[in-house]
């Protein structure tokens, strides 16, 4: 068998062993020592192949793919630094539990060191953040597919180990590269294996006993943060059977109408009010929270009980008492079980809490309501408002999410997406449009300007390539959540830390083949969106905010909630 005949054979043993473990996507950028990865990739009947000029985008693009289909995504890219390009998708991708199966060509190991031309190494190239790297065996005689094909069920087996994330399998190739115009594949075998299940982990009858004694009559408050699962209906037994305030951040997906705070943020943000209703206990579950006031409040109460076993560690700040290693609805249906021990907390915990959350938000809507220019919060309320049911609202890291946190009223039929792994803003384009190839409903990202510009190239690539989102960018200026921190105090704050880009955000839009929509009013905002949403291909919604206005609007707005609640 030729060289290039073996290279594809191999490579196709790989793929097809990955889609026998459900792998559907994968993400495909040009090269040459990647060329049987790609052609046995594209020549496979059960792959869907996203082909990315720039590896860092078709990282971030996998990762919103797999964040929104929860199945496992490919990566495959040539040798060199171009494999190093994942590496902040990879660690996003750790931090998230998502399963992404990294495939990077090589050149062979004997020219490994040597200073050959692209040649780096490239074993243990993502360290820690790859649950396990696989450098497989440089086909060299027939029969190696065996191999190849076993590796991909070992790469699936370490992605959905006892913490689920990337794998990297590094795939060298001797020259040639390219098989033989008439070679010809094996059909695809069928051959389906399960993944592995993460195993139910139940809350024992002692540690229900103890949870028992801890939340019966307590004056408490329940923090739930991001989590992978879905918890529909864990708030609404905190809250009603319990009385208990739940604070459910918009990531949690548990923010349902009836059963969560409709201005959580906007109470525990009132310093007097927090100071006059401390909790006896507060149970954390999911990540760790988002906000500071959250963080603050959590750390207020006298015991605090995190219950999570998704995140790398939910309570960073060591508060906890008492840390279970369980999901939220294992330790909610623990106590539900329990009715007859289970007591509520007093009738005027939950009064004062109801009461004050009203007054809350009827001062946040009425303040809001009143402005006419474009706000930060105001955007990240009416969005989350006006995006159809069953539609996914991805939202940016930095102020977007917060804002988003403060304002956004309960609602059911909406699915949050963020990158809260490792937070960051690179990427945040990229993954808006993986979660829209996903296919599971109309979506809308919320971005500040610097998370846009900085991945403008993906827009350039996708915007004549059939992408399908609509993305509302908050322009400020630049990184107007330093204005929010102290860095604002410091005479490089605008240079360094706020870095305006001065770009014209309709002009390169439009230069990128993307639709473009300027909203200048608070009140154009949500025609817009939805105008854009029914159209064909990428949108943008530009919104203009004016920074400096901004900063007066956010403490007129502080203001006003704690007028309400005085």
């Amino acid at each position: 068998m030729e060289s290039g005949d073996l290279n594809l054979a191999c490579a196709w043993a790989l793929v097809d062993g990955l889609v026998g473990g459900g792998v559907r996507h994968a993400c495909v950028s040009p090269g040459s020592r990647s060329t049987p990865l790609a052609l046995a990739l594209a020549r496979h009947p059960a792959i869907t192949v996203h082909v990315h000029l720039d590896e860092r985008s078709a990282g971030f693009f996998a990762v919103g793919l797999a964040r929104a289909s929860r199945e496992p995504v490919v990566m495959a890219c040539t040798s060199g630094t171009a494999a190093a390009e994942y590496l902040p998708a990879v660690v996003e991708a750790s931090q998230s539990r998502l399963p992404l199966l990294v495939l990077t060509a090589d050149r062979p190991p004997r020219l490994r060191g040597t200073g050959a031309n692209q040649t780096i190494d490239q074993v243990g190239l993502y360290g820690g953040y790859a649950r396990e790297d696989l450098d497989l065996p440089v086909p060299e005689a027939a029969g190696q597919e065996a191999w190849w094909r076993q590796a991909a069920r070992e790469a699936l087996e370490a992605a959905y180990g006892d913490q689920v994330g990337p794998v990297h399998v590094n795939c060298p190739f001797e020259e040639p590269l390219s098989p033989s115009p008439d070679v010809s594949l094996p059909d695809p075998s069928g051959e389906a294996f399960a993944l592995p299940a993460r195993a139910d982990a139940d809350v024992t009858a002692e540690e229900a006993d103890r949870l028992t004694e801890i939340v019966s009559g307590a004056r408490g408050a329940v923090v739930i943060g991001s989590t992978p699962d879905d918890i529909t209906g864990v708030a609404a037994w905190w809250s009603g059977t319990l009385g208990w305030p739940v604070l459910a951040e918009p990531l949690s997906n548990a923010r349902e109408p009836g059963t969560a705070l409709v201005a959580g943020q906007a109470l525990i943000g009132d310093e007097a009010w927090v100071a006059g209703h401390p909790p006896d206990v507060v149970i954390q579950l999911g990540a760790s929270p988002t906000t500071r006031a959250t963080h603050a409040f959590v750390a207020s109460a006298d015991r605090v009980v995190v219950a999570d076993r998704w995140h790398l560690d939910p309570d960073p700040d060591r508060l906890a008492s008492w840390r279970i290693a369980v999901d939220a609805d294992a330790l909610t249906h623990a106590l539900h079980d329990r009715p007859v021990h289970v007591k509520a907390a007093p009738d005027d915990w939950a009064g004062a809490w109801s009461d004050a959350d009203g007054k809350a938000r009827a001062a946040i809507d009425g303040f809001l309501g009143g402005i006419d220019e474009p706000f930060e919060p105001r955007i990240a309320r009416d969005l989350a408002r006006c995006v159809p049911d069953g539609g996914t609202l991805f939202v940016g890291n930095s102020t977007p999410v917060r804002d988003l946190d403060l304002a956004m009223a309960p609602r059911t039929r909406l699915r949050l997406l963020a990158n809260r792994g490792a937070s960051g803003i690179d990427g945040l384009v990229s993954t808006a449009l993986g979660v829209a190839a996903a296919g599971t409903g109309p979506v809308v990202a919320l971005l500040g300007d610097l998370s846009y510009v900085y991945d403008l190239g993906t827009v350039a690539w996708h915007a004549r390539r059939g992408a399908d989102a609509t993305l509302v960018v908050i322009s400020n200026g630049g990184g107007e959540v330093f204005s929010l921190l102290p860095q604002r105090g410091l005479p490089e704050h605008r240079d360094l830390f706020v870095t305006p880009h001065g770009a014209d955000i309709g002009a390169l839009t439009q230069a990128a083949g993307a639709g473009h929509t300027l909203v200048e009013r608070a009140d154009e905002l949500t025609p817009s969106v939805l105008a854009a949403i029914g159209s064909d291909g990428l949108q943008i919604v530009e919104v203009t905010v004016d920074a400096e206005r901004s900063l007066v609007r956010r403490a007129e707005l502080r203001g006003a909630i704690a007028a309400a609640l005085a």
